[in-house]
């Protein structure tokens, strides 16, 4: 065994060690439960129409967010855009992402998300002491010019590793940087995501995703320091031919230890239980037809259409009830230089 190899033997227990000592750390402190909210709310016109249910059919540049795993079975470069507005256009989803092949079985991939709600009045300074004396004018009004705006915005960036370790078995991996504003303060974190994805038969996949495995770290300006508890993402999907097209049942489960209960579709102690399903149906390719159901208990409905190079996809969800919160509409598109000089092969 050479000294090179037992060196880097020591380095990655080294490298585990400490990823073992953070999470145990984490532990001691308050986790903050819904702290990482803003990066489960999903990515991808296809995706979010079949209710989230894509851990297992993740095999392009949206698989860096879904399943970095699957980033590993894409053969040329891909571009993935997406924008959402919901609650009345008052939240802006945002998201884009960009994946490249490298040699024969490597893919390389960057995500970046933002959930945001811009031009917030602060009205902090605004109001009119009209005695001088602390106190606030009766008639409570306010000093126009001394209103000012900001923005509250959560971002997350995905840095992606994924490699093909067999036709069946592929893996990766995400390191992920988090950035959250809110008016004066603002938070720093990062995390770590490890996903695969296996396909014993040609027709069926099995997808894992480990998110926010070693328990991720967010520290606030005013000193506050949060930590995301992990998520365990574990999904299945089948396909079949029919009538000149595929029928793709997907079925995917999010399994948390937050303590969650009652907010929860189901829960065991401090274990919960999470499940999305979806099926679409993909005619020659050309037109794809998707219905779902989110965690969040809602249905949603999506259609796709594949162009040369360019795949659109849309998703349609409405929250149960009144019509407050309106109806959430989700469109992206996904690019792929698909040219033999820039195929996998090639390279």
């Amino acid at each position: 065994m050479s000294r090179d190899f037992l060196f880097l033997e020591d380095r990655v227990k080294t490298f585990l060690i400490s990823l073992f000592v953070l999470a145990y750390t984490a532990s001691a402190q308050t986790i903050a439960k819904y702290a990482g909210e803003f990066m489960a709310i999903g990515v991808g016109g296809r995706a979010l129409g079949l209710g989230g249910a894509h851990v297992a059919i993740a095999r392009d540049v949206s698989a860096g967010y879904w399943n970095p795993g699957g980033l590993a079975r894409i053969e040329y470069p891909e571009l993935l855009l997406m924008h959402d507005e919901r609650f009345g256009n008052l939240v802006n989803y945002d998201f884009v992402a960009v994946a490249i092949p490298h040699g024969s079985d490597v893919s390389l991939g960057l995500s970046v998300l933002r959930l945001g709600v811009d031009g917030i009045p602060d009205t902090r300074n605004a109001w009119i002491d009209a005695n001088g004396n602390g106190i606030f004018d009766d008639d409570n009004r306010p000093d126009y010019d001394k209103i000012t705006y900001f923005n509250s915005a959560d971002w997350a960036i995905y840095l992606t590793y994924a490699k093909r370790a067999s036709e069946e078995l592929s893996y990766g991996a995400n390191v992920k940087i988090i950035r959250r504003d809110l008016a004066d303060h603002s938070a720093t974190g990062i995390g770590f995501d490890v996903g695969a994805l296996y396909a014993p038969l040609p027709n069926w996949s099995i997808g894992v995703n480990a998110q926010d495995i070693t328990t991720t770290f967010v520290a606030w300006s005013t000193g506050r320091n949060e930590f995301i508890s992990p998520t365990l993402k574990i999904g299945t999907a089948y396909s079949l031919d029919l009538f000149d097209g595929r029928l793709t049942p997907t079925f995917d489960v999010d399994v948390r230890f937050e303590n969650r209960k009652t907010a929860s579709i189901a829960s065991v102690g401090p274990v919960s239980f999470d499940p999305r399903g979806g099926v679409e149906f993909d005619y020659k390719r050309t037109v794809a037809l998707r219905v779902g159901y989110s965690d969040i208990k809602q249905f949603t409905v999506g259609a796709g259409l594949h162009l040369r190079k360019l795949d659109v996809d849309y998703s349609f969800a409405r929250f149960a009830g009144d019509d407050v919160l309106g109806n959430t509409h989700r469109i992206s598109l996904r690019f792929v230089l698909e040219e033999d000089r820039f195929s996998r092969s090639s390279d």
